[in-house]
């Protein structure tokens, strides 16, 4: 019956100290931690490490976990499944407890929420840049007709994504240009 420890931050530059103290203190004999976006699980290897082999009677312990009500319950279902339990360090949240599984599905609700609201401003944000012509969107990365050029001389769209530095897809001369020529 371990006690395995989950730190994560959305960025590079957040500390984990904290969370690492907090999961040393909660018992934790292992802990795994990353600093990737809490938006998804797709890319949270550390996560994905835990999940696959956690067992009976262990517990998963974090600070914080997913921003997604669907992560959320796939993680919770994932630990149910494989007869492991999910408590938080800071908050009351025991998946071996009723009240405790009702408070972390509030919990996820409201983290949703609060994601959904923040995209929603930042789209409003960038909507009313473009109306009042300041956002112009990221700038062209490429040189078009450095890679129409580089097509002409015979070169293969591997060998310009090479010599560019930039993805093979980008190299092909029908996707080159900007979003606004290519109708997008």
């Amino acid at each position: 019956m371990a006690r395995i420890g989950y730190a994560s931050v959305s960025t590079t530059h957040q500390d984990l100290s904290l969370q690492l103290t907090a999961l040393k203190a909660a018992g934790c004999e292992v802990i795994r931690s990353e600093k990737i976006s809490a938006t998804s699980t797709n890319s949270r290897v550390e996560l994905a490490t835990i999940l696959a082999f956690i067992g009976v009677g262990d517990t998963l312990v974090i600070d914080r976990l997913a921003r997604s009500i669907g992560d959320l319950q796939d993680i919770v279902s994932t630990l149910k499944a494989k007869g492991a339990i999910l408590q938080a360090t800071e908050k009351p949240i025991d998946t071996g407890t009723a009240a405790g599984k009702a408070f972390l599905d509030m919990l996820g609700v409201f983290a949703e929420f609060e994601t959904n609201l923040r995209r929603e401003r930042q789209l409003e944000g960038v909507a009313t840049a473009k109306a009042e012509g300041v956002y112009k969107g990221r700038p062209a990365s490429i040189d078009p007709e450095e890679v129409r050029a580089l097509k002409a001389e015979g070169i293969s769209p591997t060998e310009i994504a090479r010599r560019l530095g930039i993805g093979r897809a980008r190299a092909a001369p029908e996707r080159v240009g900007t979003a606004r020529e290519l109708g997008r």
